[in-house]
């Protein structure tokens, strides 16, 4: 590529001088649990591109951790968050109501799938959100129980933490955990027993589902079972359609709820609005946030209104749950969505990353004595994960080159983050308003280092 066509821009080393010096004020100040992935500090960004406090610039393929799918200080967004907080930035809705809440739920109410009425309620966090669904689902049914998968992501808040799956870091030390957890396979059929075909496994992990329901849990005990359509942190895994019919028939069977948590792969990443809309499931609750409101803390719960209105006054809610800003922020982002076409992109994302990464796969095969594969490219439309072992006949885990990967990237100008229950798996979560040029050369490079890791370089 010609350099003056090139996107990411580097005048230092990474870090930078600048960024360095607030580096070391962060390490003074600020809890050493919030590590910095890339050690820069920001300046400015826009779209899919960032540039840092020493003058760097970056493409971004990790979205703010999914939240950027309008991409990063969107004019639309910029412009309604700056009108908003012009005419207030805060009543509490349940005190004065507003309008921008009112809309924002009559948009969300209709894209979510279910031809039924529907209701929803806002928050602050992803966790918050998950929260409050497993309080309305205890409320609508009466019971206690929640059943989750293995390898979920729900949150760092209590209850959250106790339907997360992944013990380290997010879970070691921190117990006791809330009660009346259930926790089952998830059909993660690149990692299924040998001997054993896909729709096998499939079908092994819906069993074990229904076995829990006798020899975990009373099914009339049970209140909802909570799973992520595509599990986001467990290794970008979307369940498959066949497992999502036997829950839902089990749910009917049984008479519990299904809670789909699509706070990462909601807001047209998969190629729908929803991903749950492709795999065929219709959930009781929907939860959504990230890239809801384009990066402003807002979150919330869609649901079956008879569901929806179970809890009595006042028994959800919170000081700044649905702020208006954020609000007027998520009904710029449906714009955005909508005007741009951005559910479409996803999908023309996911084929060009499938291409690049498959002809990666193929260029690692190559190189005598790799000691770096992809295993698998899984995903739906642009949200897309690679995992990376060590050997592709024994799927060895290759998460010390993974980790290396990602902070090559970050010194050569591309962020990139990483996920699964070995932390081997590259994730994209690139912004749906990046160019195919701007993409193509972050691929580039994230090519050219996994090559050089391959070789041992």
């Amino acid at each position: 590529m010609d350099q003056s066509t090139r996107h990411v821009r580097l005048v230092t080393a990474i870090p930078g001088p600048r960024s360095r010096e607030l580096m070391a004020r962060k390490e003074r100040v600020v809890a050493s649990a919030l590590s910095i992935h890339v050690p820069v500090a920001i300046k400015e960004a826009h779209g899919a591109l960032v540039t840092d406090v020493d003058g760097n610039v970056f493409i971004d393929l990790a979205g703010g951790l999914g939240c950027m799918n309008v991409g990063h200080s969107h004019p639309r967004v910029v412009a309604a968050i700056q009108e908003s907080a012009a005419q207030f930035t805060h009543t509490d809705f349940s005190v004065i109501m507003y309008e921008s809440y009112v809309r924002l739920a009559e948009r969300l109410t209709a894209l979510a799938p279910g031809d039924f009425p529907k209701k929803a309620a806002f928050f602050n966090s992803g966790a918050e959100a998950v929260e409050n669904a497993v309080k309305i689902a205890r409320k609508y049914t009466g019971r206690r129980a929640i059943i989750a998968l293995e390898g979920a992501f729900h949150g760092r808040t209590n209850l959250a933490m106790a339907l997360t799956s992944k013990v380290k870091p997010y879970k070691e030390g921190f117990g006791p955990f809330a009660p009346e957890i259930y926790r089952v396979p998830t059909p993660y059929t690149y990692r299924r027993p040998m001997g054993m075909s896909e729709a096998e496994y499939v079908r092994f992990c819906a069993d074990a589902l229904e076995r829990a329901l006798t020899a975990q849990v009373a099914p009339e005990e049970v209140a909802a079972i909570i799973l992520e359509p595509v599990q986001g942190e467990g290794g970008f895994i979307p369940l498959h359609p066949d497992y999502l019919a036997r829950v839902s028939q089990l749910a009917r069977r049984h008479g519990f709820l299904v809670i789909a948590d699509e706070i990462q792969s909601g807001f047209g990443r998969t190629g729908t609005f929803f991903a749950c809309e492709q795999l065929g499931l219709v959930p009781d609750l929907i939860c959504v946030g990230k890239s809801l409101a384009a990066g402003m803390p807002l979150s919330g719960v869609i649901g079956r209104a008879e569901v929806m209105d179970a809890p009595g006054d006042s028994t959800i809610g919170g000081t700044y749950v649905g702020n208006p800003v954020a609000c007027a922020a998520a009904n710029a982002v449906l714009d955005v969505i909508e005007e741009e076409g951005l559910v479409a992109r996803a999908r023309e994302i996911g084929d060009l990353l499938r291409r690049r990464f498959q002809a990666l796969a193929v260029q690692l095969e190559g190189i005598p004595g790799s000691c770096l594969q992809v295993g698998e490219i899984r995903g739906l439309g642009a949200m897309v994960g690679v995992e990376l072992v060590t050997d592709r006949a024994t799927r060895e885990p290759a998460t010390r080159a993974a980790a290396e990967v990602v902070t090559r990237a970050g010194r050569r100008g591309v962020i990139v983050v990483k996920c699964g229950v070995y932390g081997n798996t590259l994730r994209m979560l690139v912004p749906l308003v990046i160019t195919d040029d701007q993409l193509n050369e972050a691929l580039d490079i994230l090519s050219q280092i996994c090559t050089e890791v391959a070789r041992g370089e």
